[in-house]
C-alpha cells in the first residue's frame, strides 16, 4: 500500500505544482480548471490502486481500496490537524468515490500487471 500512496501523493504534488503555475503566471481563474483538477485526482488515485494491485498480485479490490482509505485518513488527518476542520459532506462523497475509485484500479492492477490469464 505505501507505494500506492507514494504514488497518489507525487502525483498530486507534481500535479498541483503545475496548476499553481498555471495560475500564477496566466489569466486562468481556479475556477475555470476546476473539473480538471478533479479528473487529475481521480486518476491519481486509480494509478495508487493500480500500482498497489499489481504489486499485491491478489485480492486488488482489498488492496485498492485500502489505499484510498489511507490516503483519506491521511488527507482528513491533515486537514482536521492543520486546519481544525473536518471533511464536508462533499469532500466525504468524493473521498468515498476516491476509495471505489482505487478498489477499481487495484481491481485492474492484479489482472494486468500480475500477468494472471483467468479462464472463464
Amino acid at each position: 500500500m505505501l507505494y500506492g500512496v507514494i504514488a497518489i501523493l507525487l502525483l498530486a504534488v507534481i500535479s498541483s505544482l503545475i496548476f499553481s503555475l498555471i495560475l500564477h503566471f496566466t489569466d486562468t481563474q481556479e475556477k475555470s480548471i476546476r473539473l480538471l483538477v478533479t479528473i487529475i485526482s481521480f486518476f491519481s488515485v486509480f494509478a495508487g490502486g493500480f500500482i498497489c494491485g499489481g504489486k499485491g498480485k491478489q485480492k486488488g479490490w482489498l488492496i485498492g481500496g485500502s489505499t484510498g482509505l489511507l490516503y483519506s485518513i491521511i488527507i482528513l488527518m491533515y486537514q482536521y490537524l492543520g486546519h481544525s476542520s473536518f471533511f464536508s459532506m462533499e469532500q466525504l462523497i468524493y473521498h468515498i468515490c476516491y476509495i471505489l475509485t482505487a478498489m477499481m484500479g487495484g481491481v485492474l492492477g492484479v489482472n494486468i500487471l500480475s500477468g494472471h490469464a483467468h479462464s472463464s
